[in-house]
């Protein structure tokens, strides 16, 4: 018999077998048989996992985190201790369901306590600011945070926050040398760090 490439602990109850190499579930969590984790993942304790989620390589799922049908998480994507994600509008107990997925893209990081509204995208290697209440799409690159969350600023790759732009295009580099084409309303990055 094969060891298992991938890392459950014994008070952890995992029915899926489509889990990456390298992945580690941790204590009193649950994860559902239809779900898919990547390799080099870590689900913290007390996450529970429910059928029709899809996660990426390389994702940190702290502590106390639910994961509803239809969630997909992309590559490297940080889910803070206890962040909230929710897939109906309108829930009422009884009566058909109708899930809007939440799309969390590559390389966006999710502060503690962050709340996701249902059928919302978050753009590549966007930040949620703890605590922030997410209700609607988030550009990519973008930081937001507050209640309902707002843009205040925007991210590099490399998770630091990008210098300001006054308002028009403007070329803005970050301490790691990669630079970025800013406005406004989109931050495209023109050229990798050397």
């Amino acid at each position: 018999m094969t060891e298992n490439p991938f890392f459950v602990h014994p008070l952890a109850i995992v029915e899926t077998r489509s889990i990456g190499e390298g992945t580690r579930i941790w204590g009193w969590s649950h994860v559902q048989e239809q779900v898919s984790i990547g390799a080099s993942c870590n689900v913290g304790e007390h996450c529970f996992i429910e059928n029709g989620v899809k996660i990426g390589d390389r994702v940190v799922v702290k502590n106390g985190i639910s994961l509803w049908e239809g969630t997909m998480i992309g590559n490297d994507v940080f889910l803070g201790p206890h962040a909230v994600f929710s897939n109906e509008r309108y829930p009422r107990s009884g009566y058909p369901k109708t899930y809007e997925p939440i799309i969390i893209e590559d390389g966006v990081s999710i502060g503690a306590g962050a709340i996701i509204a249902p059928g919302v995208k978050i753009g590549r290697y966007a930040s949620v600011g703890a605590g922030a209440v997410v209700t609607r799409m988030v550009t990519a690159h973008a930081l937001v945070h507050g209640n309902p969350a707002r843009s205040k600023g925007w991210m590099c790759v490399c998770g630091l926050k990008l210098p300001s732009s006054d308002g028009s295009v403007s070329v803005v580099s970050c301490t790691c040398r990669r630079m970025y084409s800013i406005s406004e309303t989109e931050c495209k990055l023109m050229q990798e760090g050397a």
